[in-house]
């Protein structure tokens, strides 16, 4: 058996995280080594994998796009392709996509405590199983289910005759030109997608069983280009960056602060878009406050102009059952339909599904504390990167990635060989790792690592309160570090 690959540090995944993490690591430690393994033939992760008619960011890309790489084309709210490339073109540019091993799926990681390595098993395209060894594991590999997204179980789905589809495995060979397409689900991805749907196909209906906030941002941004004119590039890029990071916490604020204000804003803007007669308390006013779950993006207003166009309508029911050529309601109402599309959401999952051993004695994931929002509790060398439910991907991304580096740095100048963080003695309680009502994450709190009720135990999804701790950050809190030659310790 051939002798296994050797990396200081061992990057999953060459999306957002993976990276953002291999810059930062090689940035701070540039003796380092570092293999970046992704299970796909492609960079860019959820942004390569998802590939349904209107895909797109969810939030700016200004924020979404890395400080070090900044988006230089004029939208503030990217589409899926775009995002892709710039992620293709910034591993080029930094020589990232040379360490990037790809169609390289890692199946299990253990670690070896005689040694202060883990060895990170791996399938390569067609079964065959590959080994690397590494000092440090970095999990940039999301949160959810790449392979199996989340559909409910309608009745009947089986007895309907035309194209069932679920958006993370969407078949690019569907042709829906001229047809009638029922998108079940009221989130993210039916908003985004719908409009480009409705393009094409001959009608296009969104069923759901409850509404969702909308808001619209202009696909291009005023104030960008106005700071784009009168600065010079980087200050530019930097005011850029502030307004982005700025607005996004404005809006989170305002709509927790004022919730009241925030529904009745919302509310009034759709009305404002929508024709005259419009049920907007039926179809557009949610049970719930705005970021109880998370807001819907539009973009210059797409979704309400598709409803006020004809092109698309907005049924609020439940599924009775579902027959050879359409879903029937339990209002009694039907819906013919020649293309379901169950934008029902994704599944999370920890660690990208990796199987996790100590000295092969199997961690779960769910069992441990969260240490900075980023390391587990008694789990040596590792980082799982997790972004934030109320703004972007990255701001997070970042954050963690730096925080990695700067630890493998302090870990590098002391000489030790493993850290990790250690709760000690006190009891903790617990609370949910994620403050957010979303059906994805109530169904998935089982298969979530735990969060603390103190710092730096509490998963905490506030931007502002993380950049101050990142900045003032002490880095041997509740750490334990060691060498592998003496296995002597020092627990801060």
């Amino acid at each position: 058996m051939a002798e296994s690959e050797y990396s200081d540090v061992l990057i999953i995944g060459a999306g957002i995280s993976g990276i953002g993490a291999a810059y930062r690591i090689h940035e701070k430690n540039p003796k380092l080594s570092y293999r970046v393994l992704e299970r796909r033939a492609r960079i860019g992760g959820t942004w390569d994998l998802h590939r349904y008619p209107g895909i797109r960011s969810d939030s700016d890309i200004f924020t979404l796009s890395y400080p070090f790489e900044p988006w230089t084309r004029p939208e503030y709210v990217a589409d899926g392709p775009d995002i892709q490339a710039y992620l293709t073109e910034t591993a080029r540019k930094h020589g990232i996509d040379r360490h990037i091993r790809f169609n390289t799926r890692v199946m299990s990681a253990d670690w070896d405590s005689a040694t202060d390595t883990w060895t990170v098993q791996t399938e390569i395209a067609g079964g065959e199983p590959t080994t690397y060894r590494g000092r440090f594991l970095f999990f940039g590999s999301g949160y959810y289910n790449y392979d199996e997204p989340y559909v409910p179980d309608f009745p009947g789905i089986n007895e309907f005759t035309g194209d069932v589809v679920h958006p993370q495995l969407w078949p690019e060979s569907l042709d829906y030109t001229g047809k009638r397409v029922v998108v079940i689900g009221s989130g993210a991805t039916a908003v985004s997608m719908i409009p480009s749907l409705s393009e094409k196909a001959a009608h296009v209906t969104m069923l759901q069983r409850s509404p969702s906030y909308l808001l619209s941002t202009p696909r291009i941004n005023p104030a960008v280009q106005a700071f784009r004119r009168v600065l010079p590039r980087r200050a530019a890029n930097a005011a850029i960056l502030l307004f982005a990071k700025f607005l996004t916490v404005l809006v989170y604020g305002v709509a927790r602060a004022a919730p009241r204000f925030s529904r009745r804003y919302i509310r009034s803007h759709a009305k404002s878009k929508l024709p005259a007669d419009y049920p907007v308390d039926v179809h557009f006013n949610p049970r719930y406050d705005p970021w109880d779950q998370r807001l819907c993006v539009m973009v210059d207003d797409d979704f309400y102009e598709a409803i006020a166009a004809g092109g698309v309508d907005v049924v609020t029911d439940h599924i009775d059952h579902i027959d050879a050529t359409g879903i029937v309601l339990r209002s009694g109402q039907r819906l013919d339909a020649d293309v379901i599309v169950t934008a029902t959401g994704i599944q999370l999952q920890a660690l990208g599904g990796v199987a996790l051993s100590i000295d092969g004695a199997e961690v779960k994931p769910q069992d441990r504390f969260v240490y900075k929002e980023h390391l587990l509790e008694d789990v040596p060398n590792a980082a799982w990167c997790v972004g934030y439910v109320n703004a972007s991907w990255t701001l997070r991304a970042d954050l963690t990635a730096r925080a990695v580096a700067k630890l493998l740095a302090y870990m590098d100048s002391h000489g030790y060989t493993h850290a990790y963080p250690h709760l000690g003695d006190v009891p903790m309680p617990e609370k949910p790792a994620w403050n957010i009502n979303a059906g994805y994450v109530q169904r998935a709190l089982h298969a979530l690592p735990k969060s603390g009720t103190r710092r730096p135990w509490n998963v905490r999804h506030n931007y502002v309160l993380d950049s101050i701790d990142h900045r003032f950050d002490r880095i041997e809190e509740s750490m334990v570090f060691g060498r592998v030659d003496a296995k002597s310790t020092q627990t801060a």
